[in-house]
C-alpha cells in the first residue's frame, strides 16, 4: 500500500519508456508505471517514478540539504515574484492556454505549482535528476508527476507532446526540448543576469555569472529553436541571514563554500540586507526544420 498521491493521468501520458520508447501508463494499483512491452518502473513510496535506462546513472543531483534549503527559501515567498513573471511568460501569446508542461531540472516543484495553479486545465511533469528534489516535487501539485532522470540524455518523454518547457537556472539540452515541443510549443528559460545576487558575490565568496552565458546558451539551443524574445526582472527584496543561508545553500555555490565558512561570513553583513534579484526570461519556438524532421 503506498501513501503517495495518486497518478495524474494526464501527466503519465507524456512520458515514454527509457528502454524502448513506448508510451508509459499507470499500473492498475498506481505503485508504478509500465508501457506496452512490459517494462515496468515502480514508483517510490514518497510519489516519484525513477525513469533511467538499465545501468545508467543519472548525473550528481542536488543533496538533501540544497533541496531543503530550496524548500524553505521558495516555501517563504522570496522568489514569488519569479513565479509569477515566469508564469506571465508561459500564459503569453496566441491560442488557447497550454495544457502540458515539463519543468526541466525542476526541483522541488515550486515553479511548476505555480504556473498549473494559473492554468486549471493543464498537467505537467517535474524532471531532476535529485531524488531528494523529486521527493519534495511529488506532492508539488496534485496534476504533476515527478521524475527522477538525466537532463543530458534522451528524456523519458513522448515526441511531440508538450506545448511549454520550463528551464530555471537549470541545464538545457536543445535536442532533446525540440524533440518533445509540439509544433506551436514553446520552451521558456529563466537565467540570471550579471547582476544578479550582486551584493552577495563579494561578501560571501560566491560564483559570479558567466559572462559568455548568453554565447553558451545560445549554442546549446539555437541549432534546434529559435528566440522570440526575452524579458529582464529584476526586484531587490529584503533578507534577514537566514534567508541568505538557505539561498545561497539552495544553489551552486552550496558546492564550493562550506557551511561553517558561509556561517562565519554571514556575521559581516548588515540585517536586513536588501539584495538584487535579476533574471532573463527568454522564450524559443521550435525551428521549422526541427518540425519537418
Amino acid at each position: 500500500m503506498t501513501t503517495a498521491p495518486p497518478l495524474e493521468e494526464r501527466a503519465v501520458a507524456l512520458l515514454a519508456c527509457p528502454v524502448c520508447g513506448a508510451p508509459l501508463a499507470a499500473a492498475p494499483d498506481a505503485t508504478g508505471l509500465v508501457c506496452p512491452a512490459g517494462h515496468r518502473f515502480d514508483r517510490a513510496r514518497q510519489g516519484h517514478v525513477t525513469l533511467l535506462p538499465p545501468g545508467h546513472r543519472p548525473p550528481s543531483g542536488d543533496s538533501a540539504e540544497m533541496v531543503a534549503d530550496r524548500a524553505a527559501f521558495l516555501g517563504a515567498g522570496h522568489y514569488a515574484g519569479l513565479t509569477a513573471a515566469l508564469a506571465e511568460a508561459v500564459v503569453a501569446g496566441d491560442g488557447p492556454p497550454p495544457a502540458t508542461l515539463l519543468d526541466l531540472g525542476g526541483g522541488t516543484g515550486h515553479h511548476l505549482a505555480g504556473v498549473l495553479d494559473r492554468l486549471p486545465g493543464a498537467a505537467g511533469v517535474l524532471l531532476d535528476s535529485s531524488r531528494y528534489a523529486a521527493r519534495r516535487g511529488a506532492r508539488a501539485h496534485p496534476r504533476a508527476v515527478a521524475v527522477v532522470a538525466d537532463s543530458w540524455a534522451r528524456l523519458p518523454v513522448r515526441d511531440g507532446v508538450l506545448d511549454r518547457v520550463l528551464v530555471v537556472f537549470a541545464p538545457r539540452n536543445g535536442p532533446e526540448i525540440a524533440r518533445i515541443l509540439r509544433p506551436e510549443g514553446r520552451l521558456v528559460v529563466v537565467t540570471p543576469a550579471a547582476d544578479h545576487l550582486r551584493e552577495l558575490v563579494g561578501p560571501l565568496g560566491l560564483l559570479r555569472v558567466d559572462p559568455d552565458k548568453a554565447e553558451r546558451m545560445a549554442a546549446t539551443l539555437e541549432p534546434h529553436l529559435r528566440p522570440l524574445g526575452a524579458v529582464r526582472h529584476r526586484w531587490r527584496p529584503a533578507l534577514d541571514r537566514a534567508a541568505v543561508e538557505t539561498l545561497v545553500g539552495m544553489g551552486p555555490h552550496a558546492r564550493h563554500l562550506s557551511r561553517a565558512d558561509l556561517a562565519d561570513r554571514l556575521t559581516a553583513l548588515p540585517e536586513p540586507l536588501q539584495v538584487t534579484v535579476s533574471v532573463d526570461i527568454t522564450t524559443y519556438a521550435p525551428l521549422p526544420q526541427t518540425l519537418a524532421g
